[in-house]
C-alpha cells in the first residue's frame, strides 16, 4: 500500500479557460509549502492534484498544506492492489483511523476503468461483507446518514481508497491576482484583512508608518512580528516597508485643525501607499477598515481619503464587526501579537472630537499648510525595506 494525499481545489475547476493557470499556480504553491519536507511530491493527474510524503511526516505535510490558499480539502488515501481483498483492508484501517471508538459507515465506489470485472455497486457490497467479518460490532452500515462515507475509486493507473476530508484555506491560489500592498498597522484589523486578500489570490508588500520617538522599537517588532505570521500563509517572504511618519504628523498638528488631523494623516498615508505601490508595481492598496468603527472610517471619511489616489482601495473587512474580526484574527493566529499593548502612529494625537463626516474641500484647503511633496519626498527617504520571512 503506498499513502497519498488527495486535494481538492473547489472553485478553481469553474476557471474555465484559465483553470490550467490557476491550478499551475496552486502546484508551484504547493511545491513551495513542502520543500522541507524530504521526498515530499506535488502532481497533477486525471483531474486531481496529489501529494506524497513519508508516512511519517505525513501530519506536518498536512499542517502545511492546510496554510495554502486555493487548497479547499484533503484527503489521506490508500493505494492498494487491485483486487477485494486489499481494498478492505484499505477500507478497515480508514474505518479504524477516522472511527475508532465504532459507528456506521456507507462503502461507495467509483469505477472509471471499466475492465474491471465488476460493476461499482458490487464491488462496495463485497468490499463491506469482507470489512464486517473483521470489524466488532461497533460498527454498522447506514447508506442514508453515515458517519463516515468511505470512497474508493478505479481506475488505470491504480485503486484509491480514502474516507475523511481536513479543511483547507480555500480561495484562490496566492499570485493569481496581482499583487496590492497593505497598510499595516499592528492592531487587530490589518493583518486580519491583509490574509483575507491572500485567500482572493493577491500576493502583498506590507507598509508600516512608524513615528519615532512616538512609537518604539516595540511597536516595530510586533509589525515584523505580524508579518512573519502573514508570511506563513503568503509561501513566501512579505517585503516590509517601514515608513518614517514623524515629521508628517508633526506638520499636521501644528498647521491643520485638530478636527481634521486623522482625515488628513489618512490622506498622507494613501498618498505615500500609492507612491510605493507604483514603484512596486502594486495595483491596489489594501486597508483594515470597516464601516463606522472608528471616525476615519465612515462612508464620508474613505470617501474624502479615498480622493488623494487613483488605484483601488480594497477593504475585505467592511462589513465585518469587531467581533468577527477577532474571530478570524484568533482563528489565523495574528490575534495575540495585534492585542500587545504597544501603540502604533494611529493612535497617537487623535483629537478629542475628530471629524466624522468630513468635506473634500476643507481638507484640501487645510492641506494648503502642508508641503505634501517635501513631506512625502523626506518621509520615503528615510524609510526601511525589509523581507520578512
Amino acid at each position: 500500500m503506498r499513502n497519498l494525499l488527495l486535494i481538492r481545489y473547489g472553485e478553481l475547476g469553474l476557471k474555465g479557460k484559465n483553470k490550467n493557470q490557476f491550478i499551475g499556480r496552486l502546484v508551484r504553491n504547493m511545491r513551495t509549502a513542502l520543500k522541507d519536507f524530504d521526498h515530499a511530491t506535488v502532481r497533477s493527474s486525471w483531474g486531481r492534484l496529489w501529494a506524497e510524503c513519508n508516512s511519517d511526516q505525513q501530519d506536518e505535510v498536512i499542517i502545511a498544506l492546510t496554510k495554502v490558499f486555493g487548497i479547499y480539502s484533503i484527503s489521506p488515501v490508500i493505494e492498494c492492489d487491485r483486487n477485494l481483498e486489499a481494498m478492505s483492508e484499505a477500507v478497515i484501517q480508514i474505518i479504524h483511523q477516522y472511527l475508532p471508538n465504532g459507528g456506521t459507515f456507507k462503502v461507495e465506489t467509483r469505477r472509471a476503468d471499466k475492465t474491471f470485472p465488476m460493476p461499482s455497486p458490487q464491488i462496495s457490497r463485497e468490499v463491506a461483507m469482507l470489512a464486517f467479518k473483521q470489524l466488532d460490532d461497533n460498527y454498522d452500515a447506514d447508506f442514508f446518514t453515515p458517519e463516515l462515507m468511505v470512497d474508493i475509486e478505479i481506475r488505470t493507473e491504480g485503486v484509491f481508497v480514502y474516507g475523511g476530508k481536513i479543511h483547507g484555506a480555500g480561495g484562490l491560489p496566492v499570485g493569481t491576482g496581482g499583487k496590492a500592498m497593505l497598510l499595516l498597522s499592528g492592531g487587530i484589523d490589518s493583518p486580519v484583512a491583509g490574509w483575507m486578500a491572500m485567500r482572493r489570490g493577491l500576493q502583498i508588500e506590507a507598509i508600516h508608518f512608524h513615528s519615532f520617538p512616538f512609537t518604539g522599537e516595540q511597536s516595530k517588532e510586533k509589525v515584523i512580528d505580524l508579518c512573519r505570521l502573514l508570511a506563513k500563509w503568503q509561501g513566501r517572504s512579505v517585503k516590509l516597508h517601514i515608513i518614517h511618519f514623524t515629521e508628517i504628523q508633526k506638520a499636521i498638528r501644528i498647521n491643520c485643525p485638530e478636527d481634521y488631523g486623522i482625515t488628513i494623516m489618512r490622506r498622507m498615508m494613501f498618498r505615500i501607499a500609492q507612491r510605493v505601490a507604483k514603484e512596486r508595481e502594486g495595483l491596489a492598496l489594501v486597508t483594515g477598515e470597516s464601516i463606522g468603527q472608528v471616525a476615519s472610517q465612515t462612508l464620508e471619511s474613505m470617501s474624502v481619503i479615498n480622493k488623494v489616489v487613483d488605484i483601488p482601495v480594497i477593504r475585505p473587512l467592511v462589513a465585518l464587526d469587531k467581533e468577527d474580526i477577532m474571530k478570524v484574527a484568533k482563528q489565523i493566529g495574528t490575534y495575540e501579537t495585534s492585542i500587545l499593548p504597544f501603540e502604533d502612529c494611529c493612535t497617537i494625537f487623535l483629537p478629542k472630537f475628530p471629524k466624522i463626516r468630513p468635506v473634500s474641500a476643507e481638507a484640501e484647503e487645510m492641506e494648503q499648510a502642508l508641503d505634501i511633496e517635501e513631506l512625502i519626498n523626506e518621509a520615503l527617504a528615510k524609510s526601511e525595506q525589509l523581507n520578512i520571512k
